[in-house]
């Protein structure tokens, strides 16, 4: 409980600092469509928030300046960090996508856990056995 605390005072310094002087609301309508279907809540210059949900295993990603941090709000996956990303190609500037992680650090992701994952490191939703809910508050670096 008091971790869930720590977070939410994090994440409301975060969206204040993005917002400058004023205050950022986003009613629960937006964040239950956010969490069912995915979607931005909150973009700022250095800072973005999504609701997201998958029901299948994703690409591995690396992302060159941007710290995800992740809060699962419904479900359950295998979540790979770390290692050496196989199989990857730039699909933006900054971000680049492959099919596998040789090595890294297994996790297995459920409700209410959070994960950090700072800029450059790989990681990927590796197997969800059903579905999984979750926040992305993508910290970005200059």
């Amino acid at each position: 409980m008091k971790f869930l605390l720590v977070l939410s005072a994090l994440l409301a310094a975060l969206l204040l600092s993005a917002a400058g002087s004023g205050v950022t609301y986003v009613d629960h309508e937006k964040v239950t469509a956010a969490l069912a279907k995915g979607g931005p809540l909150v973009t700022a210059e250095d800072l973005l928030v999504s609701g997201s949900h998958r029901e299948k295993a994703g690409q591995v990603e690396v992302h060159d300046k941007e710290t995800d941090v992740i809060y699962v709000v419904e479900g359950e996956a295998t979540f790979v960090t770390g290692g050496t990303m196989i199989g990857g190609k730039v699909t933006k500037p900054g971000q680049s996508l492959g099919t596998d992680i040789k090595g890294g650090d297994t996790h297995h992701l459920s409700k209410g856990d959070v994960i950090v994952v700072p800029a450059g490191v790989p990681h990927w939703f590796k197997e969800v056995p059903h579905s999984i809910s979750y926040y992305v508050v993508k910290v970005l670096k200059a």
